[in-house]
């Protein structure tokens, strides 16, 4: 019995370091730009390569008027030939979700980010707004994904005016039989 167990510990951990192996899920691009600069300000806005399949996003920007009402307008679009609407595009109530999280594709962007943000509070929103650092790591995503590059289109509304836009790429690439040179 305990050599049985020893076998399946010793397949899990080879198994999942292969998993490991076999997924890229990285930053490609990272584009931010304001339409109201006496509303939001951009102070840093870039990427960072620190391996072959790591790259850090750091963002600050500066809410310069209390924001009390806020939504994030997404849509998700895949590569092919050019970017082509894909699955989703929906709006989240920030606000509403910070108080209670109940949006299933919120609650998967969320988690992505919360670690390495100080956006981790209900509204209303002012001052800095941080992203320092920030990676994609695979085992948080809940739903498969396909294979492919992704643009994920974000526009930001305070009071039903849009105040910036923030552009991520990425690229997810799940290879299974990843074939040993």
């Amino acid at each position: 019995m305990r050599f049985a167990l020893f076998i399946c510990v010793v397949l899990g951990t080879f198994l999942s370091e292969r998993l490991n192996e076999a997924v890229i899920f990285k930053f490609t691009n990272f584009e931010c730009g304001t339409y109201n600069e006496s509303w939001f300000v951009f102070h840093n806005c870039r990427l960072k390569a620190v391996g072959r399949n790591k790259v850090l996003l750091n963002m600050n920007g500066t809410i310069l008027h209390p924001a009390h009402h806020i939504v994030m307008h997404y849509k998700v679009f895949k590569k092919e030939s050019g970017y082509k609407p894909w699955l989703l595009e929906n709006q989240i109530d920030a606000c509403r979700f910070m108080r209670n999280k109940k949006d299933p594709v919120g609650n998967i962007l969320h988690s992505l980010f919360k670690d390495f943000s100080n956006i981790n509070h209900t509204c209303p929103y002012m001052g800095p707004q941080i992203l320092k650092d920030f990676y994609l790591r695979h085992e948080l995503l809940i739903l498969p994904f396909p294979t492919g590059d992704y643009l994920l289109s974000l526009r930001w509304h305070f009071d039903r005016k849009l105040q910036f836009d923030t552009n991520v790429s990425f690229v997810f690439v799940e290879d299974l039989v990843k074939r040993q040179p």
